[in-house]
Order: C-alpha cells, then sequence, then structure tokens
C-alpha cells in the first residue's frame, strides 16, 4: 500500500482537511489527486469540482506572494512547508489557512505527491500565548482520532 492510498483510506471522514497533490508544482500542477470532505467544506466547493484543479485556485488579491515564494521553494526542494495563507472560498470570502504541507516519497527517495493538512485559524488578539500556540488559533478543535495521530506527527508545529 503506497502513502497515497493509505492517506486516502483513513482521511475520509477527518475533520482536518487533507489534499494530496501530484509532485509537479510548476504551473499548471501541482494537480489535486485526492481532498477529503473537510477540505471541501473549508474551500466551500464541491469535491467533484476540485479534483483536477491546482490549490492555486484559492489565491486572491490578499494571498501574499512572499508566503508562496516561501511555499514553492520549499516544495521544489522537497522540504516541509508551514505556513498560513489568505484564501478564498468558493463563494469568494476570504478566511486565514493554516497549511503544513509534506512530500510523500517512493521507496527510491523519490517525490511521489505532496500532502496537505489544511485548517482555518483566527488571528489572536493581543500578546501570543505563553503556551507556544503563537499568534493564530484554530477556529474549531477536533477530538476525531486522527487529531492524536497529527499531533504525533508534529503536523500544525514548526519543526
Amino acid at each position: 500500500m503506497t502513502a497515497f492510498e493509505l492517506i486516502r483510506a483513513f482521511a475520509h471522514d477527518a475533520t482536518v482537511g487533507i489534499v494530496v497533490t501530484d509532485p509537479m508544482i510548476e504551473p499548471p500542477g501541482p494537480i489535486i489527486r485526492y481532498a477529503n470532505a473537510a477540505f471541501g467544506r473549508l474551500v466551500g466547493r464541491e469535491l467533484d469540482d476540485i479534483i483536477g484543479l491546482s490549490p492555486r485556485f484559492m489565491q486572491g488579491k490578499q494571498t501574499r506572494r512572499e508566503t508562496l515564494d516561501a511555499f514553492h521553494r520549499a516544495l521544489a526542494t522537497g522540504e516541509r512547508f508551514h505556513g498560513y495563507l489568505a484564501n478564498y472560498r468558493g463563494d469568494g470570502t476570504k478566511y486565514r489557512a493554516e497549511i503544513d504541507c509534506r512530500p510523500l516519497r517512493a521507496a527510491n527517495g523519490g517525490i511521489e505527491n505532496f500532502v496537505s493538512f489544511e485548517r482555518e485559524v483566527l488571528r489572536r488578539l493581543g500578546r501570543p500565548a505563553p503556551s507556544g500556540a503563537g499568534r493564530y488559533e484554530p477556529v474549531s478543535v477536533s477530538n476525531d482520532v486522527l487529531t492524536g495521530v497529527l499531533a504525533v506527527l508534529g503536523v500544525f508545529k514548526h519543526t
């Protein structure tokens, strides 16, 4: 079983948005090969309309070029990207997304796909929390089984 097949098997009912793309990062890629229902709700689109698109469809006038460039550099070098982007839903409303994107490697070390875990966050008011939670907090918190697995993997935490 490939990592892609494993993700498809466990991610369907997860409450965090999960997207798997092909490894081609130059336009028109990467192309979305899988997205779970939580991602569809996050971006306000039907899954059938998302598969086959580039994640660039979520970008808009307030999506920061500097962050997109950092994201591109990380993927181009096969590194993890963790950051925040202003994205846009299908109806045009802006939201802030926390994104943790990682390469999925084949047995030979080559990148087969990228997997991205995404959730909506809100900017904290005042000083960052001493707990290390930082400037943003999740819009919703989940107690599903996958949440524990993602915590073990360090998803949504800087490495």
